[in-house]
């Protein structure tokens, strides 16, 4: 794929199309939050406390993905831009290696302390075990949020900006259909109240990976993941995770206000949280609005 369209393209035109799909995705993407909140509301009171006290440390987990990401973005675009297409792939495939890893120690983590996070928030009979229920499923899919990111970040590399819009609207729209089936149980889908909806999360973002791998095999772009000639460079990690890091803490600072606001609405009652339903969406906004930027 020739990149020269960065450089010959008019500013306002580059800037609208690469903008533009990535505003639209990022407003459907906030539905994922939204439309959660709105069916699991529907079981009880409770799920609904649960679900927003898991909210801060599943944003954390997303945003060492996404923070990460940026900078696989990043370093990505450095060696597009200086035509050096072997630094490309070895930094592409540094990425794909540390994302499983961080997949894989994200769910282990995230999972272990659950118990524990929870706790100090709670020790209602029916919020807690929710929370647990909830959390134990969609940190299993942690891996795949990692991989989701590393892909959507290489096709905005290449300027592909639809593809990454189109591969997340997937995942969305197919967790906006899931949740009402998973989680009241519509046909032969059994009830699974708050497990369903973390459930509809996960299939959603197993959709959107694999939108992202039909479009990588079918379509080449020219950054590729290839054990060909690849040698494990620390200068090259270096670099990814400092941009990576920075990138990460800016968008999980969102998420630390959030555990201080539970905190606050838990001092008379986990209950309380159910009065704010509002409050991690506000954090997820901002959290996510200087991810196109920064890409």
């Amino acid at each position: 794929m020739e990149q020269t369209y960065m450089k010959e393209k008019p500013i306002l035109g580059l800037v609208l199309s690469m903008s533009l799909p990535m505003i639209l995705s990022m407003m459907v993407n906030a539905l994922y939050n939204i439309v959660d909140s709105l069916f699991v509301a529907k079981i009880s009171e409770q799920a609904m406390t649960a679900l927003s006290l898991v909210y801060p440390v599943q944003n954390m987990v997303n945003a060492v993905s996404i923070g990460f990401g940026v900078g696989i973005n990043a370093v990505i675009a450095i060696y597009l831009g200086a035509q050096d297409y072997k630094k490309v792939n070895a930094a592409a495939t540094h990425g794909f290696i540390l994302s499983i890893i961080q997949g894989i120690l994200l769910t282990a983590i995230s999972i272990g302390i659950m118990p524990s996070f929870l706790s100090v928030f709670t020790e209602d009979a029916g919020i807690l075990p929710s929370g647990l229920q909830y959390s134990n499923i969609v940190f299993c899919f942690a891996t795949v949020i990692a991989l989701n990111l590393f892909y959507e970040k290489i096709f905005q590399a290449v300027g592909k900006m639809t593809v990454s819009m189109v591969g997340m609207m997937v995942g969305c729209v197919a967790n906006i259909i899931l949740d009402p089936i998973f989680i009241f149980g519509l046909g032969p889908v059994p009830r699974m109240e708050i497990e369903g909806a973390a459930l509809a999360t996960g299939i959603g973002q197993v959709l959107s990976l694999i939108v992202y791998l039909i479009c990588y095999f079918k379509d080449p772009i020219p950054v590729k993941v290839s054990k060909k000639e690849f040698s494990w460079s620390w200068r090259l990690t270096g670099r990814l995770y400092s941009i990576g890091i920075p990138a990460t803490l800016n968008l999980a600072l969102p998420s630390a206000g959030g555990i201080q606001l539970w905190g606050r609405g838990t001092s008379e009652g986990a209950e309380n949280l159910y009065h704010y339903p509002d409050a991690y969406g506000c954090h997820y906004g901002g959290g996510n609005r200087p991810v196109p930027g920064g890409s």
